[in-house]
């Protein structure tokens, strides 16, 4: 049989492996290029190449993510961003790396990690059924936020300082260790028998297309996801002129934000299925988002940083709780065979509304002069959000 007791171990045991990798690479790919240039405008490029797999390949891995076996997939990526870190590294070791080097390594290992984490998610409704859906939704949320935040990051960060070479080593090391974990997950996961005969990569899309537009709730959902996206977007790029231009913190107390999101990520993680149970899709969804908008209004008018530090942490927690109503939401209303399309196409418009929401709240900031403004439009939006949400789905 495919769907195998303890399937759901390995699953999260390699995504936690693979989690590591990516809290390494996205602290040591952009402290590798600020010793390689100060150009400020290259190293904001190394962003958008961290970026850009997802924008443009989200729809075709998702189109091959219902032809393959989606273990077997995830294992072939982990591979490709393990040999492609390690290359890094070596490079780095003899003196050959450039700023060039490194936009090629983050390009590859972005698409990679498009391929490995979309397969993840799809993988989901494989080794788990019924109630059990949002609990691995929450487990999934919580080895991204410590893989990422709590253990990847730091490490990334102090490897560096030893030698430059370490944390691409160590982040290949982690890449490998994950696609062996799920070697140990037995059985076949491809995607359930198609009705109608493989076509094109392009009528594949159109056929994800079709089905959002015939699930009028999901695409309500969707909406709803792209706008959350893009109004959070406004304030979280400014998050960093918020803390040391508004609150007056230095860069080190600034990295208490991001360990208090954590926490507060972990907090919703564990929190969401108690809360699906108890108040449903519909307040979980409405109820999230009014709290994140709550949360960054507040942050807007306050100029305390011990509260400004806990209302981000409620924000995070918050947000984790309302992605995981989404997560399984897809996974209870998308056809199998169909969920790796209609996953690349909910992830071009969610992640698509990223950057067009930091461009608006870098213009907004100006215009306005304070991100704390800006923090009170996006929180004033996001509460606007709310009411709508609450009619997206029912029950």
């Amino acid at each position: 049989m495919r769907r195998l007791r303890g399937g759901l171990g390995w699953l999260l045991a390699s995504s936690a492996a693979g989690n590591l990798g990516d809290g390494i690479a996205k602290v040591a790919f952009p402290l590798l290029a600020a010793t390689l240039t100060r150009d400020p405008v290259l190293i904001a490029g190394l962003a958008a190449a961290q970026f850009l797999p997802w924008l443009l390949l989200a729809l075709p891995t998702g189109v091959l993510l219902d032809r393959v076996d989606r273990r077997t997939a995830i294992v072939l990526a982990n591979i490709v961003r393990a040999v492609a870190v390690a290359a890094t590294g070596v490079l780095v070791h003899l003196g050959l790396a450039s700023i060039w080097v490194v936009y090629a390594a983050a390009l590859v290992v972005g698409a990679a990690e498009t391929v490995a984490d979309s397969a993840t998610n799809v993988l989901i409704p494989d080794v788990v059924r019924g109630k059990g859906l949002s609990r691995a939704n929450s487990m999934l949320q919580g080895t991204e936020i410590v893989g990422q935040t709590f253990v990847g990051g730091p490490v990334g960060s102090v490897t560096f300082a030893v030698f430059a070479a370490f944390p691409f080593l160590l982040n290949s090391g982690a890449f490998a260790l994950g696609a062996a974990l799920l070697l140990a997950m037995a059985g076949s996961y491809r995607p359930p028998a198609r009705e109608t005969p493989v076509s094109g990569v392009r009528a594949d899309v159109a056929s994800g297309f079709r089905w959002l537009r015939g699930n009028p709730v999901l695409l309500r959902l969707l909406a709803v996801a792209g706008l959350l996206s893009f109004t959070t977007e406004l304030a979280q790029a400014q998050l960093v002129l918020y803390a040391l231009q508004d609150l007056g913190l230095d860069e080190a107390a600034f990295g208490v934000f991001a360990f208090v999101g954590g926490v507060g990520g972990l907090a919703g993680a564990a929190a969401a299925t108690r809360l699906l149970d108890r108040v449903g899709r519909r307040g979980v969804l409405a109820g999230g988002i009014a709290v994140s908008g709550a949360a960054f209004t507040a942050m807007g008018a306050s100029e305390e940083a011990v509260l400004s530090g806990v209302l981000f942490g409620v924000f995070a927690a918050a947000i984790v709780t309302v992605n995981v109503m989404l997560a399984t939401a897809r996974h209870v209303l998308v056809p199998n065979e169909l969920l790796g399309r209609v996953l690349g196409v909910w992830r071009t418009v969610v992640w698509g509304a990223i950057p067009a929401g930091a461009l608006l709240g870098g213009v907004l900031t100006d215009a306005l002069g304070s991100s704390s403004a800006t923090f009170v439009v996006s929180g004033l939006s996001q509460l606007a959000l709310a009411t709508a949400a609450a009619l997206a789905v029912r029950g």
